[in-house]
């Protein structure tokens, strides 16, 4: 199951693609991860989904990596006395704690955090940015606000609160037991939602241990003030648009993404583009060329992954959706612009793993390798490969399952489980020599770049650079 393509696809499973047949048919059309999403479906359900992509990757002897993404909480308002309401411009309306139906004059806002951290001026967004109201005076029960757009307000409609950094964990009761539950399940990372802090991700790698990666969404314009802290600390990042463009003016999400981009691929961590990248696919059989640019601008700017949510999740045509997303990703990667733009960008090693890892593509370009192969027991290495964007594909050795998984998200590599550890050198470029060739990274008499730590196994110790020949036994 060799797919020459380095940026990756992660498809959302939903009501549309949770069955076996669906599922195998989104991996060949091009899925290398799924994501399985918490905010909709039962346990029942997400277990279902899981047993099927491990099927999958049963049967196609290829590691496929599961993300599970939390919902984070859900600000809303409560209900009206009748479906919807109207609200006309430069009219009073008043947000408060008062659990009894609403009308055109007030509503029930069942969040007191929020009322804590008002100030005077804030914007309030309701219904996905559809509604703004202006705050002119606040209490710890209440906040009396204008409303700065003609517009009609219906139950339970979403409420952000832009700039404001809100007195509440990423993670809510229900969070918590669906976390518990995917790890029990065994997925590979998990997406926290509403990160504003870098304490947000301490808070969960608490509880997720050693085994699981986790992945921030950054879709809180206050989780930019601290972008670099919370880069640092995460073990990959989502850059979550569609909460992330309510809240930021529609012109700075495309800055706000370029950067963001720019300071994983730095730091060397996993980067993922989603939301609404084939929006119109969920009811049209082909993209519209503005979807088509947004998705070519993500791998042109460097994004590990662009996801499919609804597209596949519930949508009319999940296969055609991961085809054309496949062909778009290769029409760039194809293009001579893209390399330019690459290797123009390409982060200054900042350590030894680093330079050993700009040396291999070095040499890989120099020699016209088949393959650059590295050798980690925590994806570690794989990463650094990575981080330098080569050339040629990179073929990521590992024993362990789970670590195979999780760089199934990371640009150009590939993972193959090795089944036993790996005691001496000479066993390294003999593993590396098979596998490269098994696996059709390079035939006989070609060579392979092959990098490593020593001693083995043991973390972050990337010392070693091997140029190996594919011989006969």
């Amino acid at each position: 199951m060799k797919k020459i393509r380095n940026t990756k696809i992660i498809a959302t499973i939903g009501p549309t693609s949770s069955t076996f047949e669906m599922i195998e048919a989104l991996f060949n059309a091009g899925a290398d991860a799924f994501r399985l999403n918490f905010s909709h479906g039962t346990h029942v359900e997400q277990q279902h989904s899981y047993n099927n992509i491990r099927q999958v990757e049963k049967i196609s002897g290829h590691p496929i990596c599961v993300i599970a993404d939390l919902q984070g909480p859900k600000l809303r308002i409560g209900k009206f006395n009748t479906d919807k309401i109207h609200l006309s411009k430069g009219q009073h309306f008043r947000l408060d704690l008062d659990a009894t139906l609403g009308n055109e004059h007030r509503v029930n806002l069942p969040h007191p955090e929020i009322f804590v951290a008002l100030q005077l001026e804030t914007e309030l967004l309701l219904d996905d940015g559809r509604v703004h109201l202006r705050v002119e005076q606040h209490g710890v029960d209440f906040a009396d606000t204008v409303v700065l757009t003609e517009c009609e307000l219906s139950n339970r409609k979403g409420v952000n609160v832009p700039n404001v950094i809100l007195p509440l964990s990423s993670l809510t009761g229900k969070d918590k037991i669906d976390l518990d539950y995917a790890l029990k399940m065994g997925v590979d990372w998990i997406a926290l939602s509403f990160v504003q802090r870098p304490e947000d991700i301490i808070e969960i790698k608490r509880l997720v241990g050693n085994n699981v990666h986790v992945m921030s969404k950054l879709e809180k314009p206050t989780a930019i003030d601290h972008l670099a802290e919370i880069i640092e600390i995460s073990d990959g990042i989502m850059v979550a648009r569609g909460d992330l463009g309510v809240e930021c003016p529609p012109e700075n999400v495309p800055i706000l993404q370029k950067r963001i981009i720019r300071l994983a691929n730095e730091a060397g961590k996993p980067v993922v583009v989603a939301t609404q990248m084939l929006e119109s696919m969920i009811h049209a059989s082909s993209p519209t060329r503005a979807e088509a640019s947004d998705v070519a601008t993500a791998v042109y700017e460097g994004a590990d992954a662009v996801m499919l949510s609804a597209e596949t999740a519930n949508g009319k045509y999940p296969i055609d959706a991961v085809t054309i997303m496949n062909r778009i990703i290769g029409r760039v990667e194809c293009d001579e612009q893209y390399k330019i733009i690459r290797n123009a960008s390409r982060p200054v090693p900042n350590d030894t793993t680093d330079a050993i890892s700009a040396a291999a593509r070095q040499v890989a370009n120099t020699l016209a390798v088949g393959a650059i192969i590295t050798y980690t027991s925590s994806g570690s290495t794989t990463l650094r490969a990575a981080r330098e964007r080569p050339d040629v594909p990179i073929l990521c050795l590992t024993t362990n399952v789970i670590v195979a998984r999780q760089m199934a998200i990371v640009w150009g590599s590939y993972a193959v489980v090795t089944s036993d550890d790996i005691h001496s050198f000479s066993e390294m470029v003999t593993v590396a020599i098979h596998v490269a060739k098994d696996q059709g990274f390079a035939n006989w008499k070609e060579q392979i770049v092959i990098i490593a730590g020593v001693p083995f196994g043991k973390q972050g110790t990337t010392n070693i650079l091997r140029i190996a020949v594919i011989e006969e036994p």
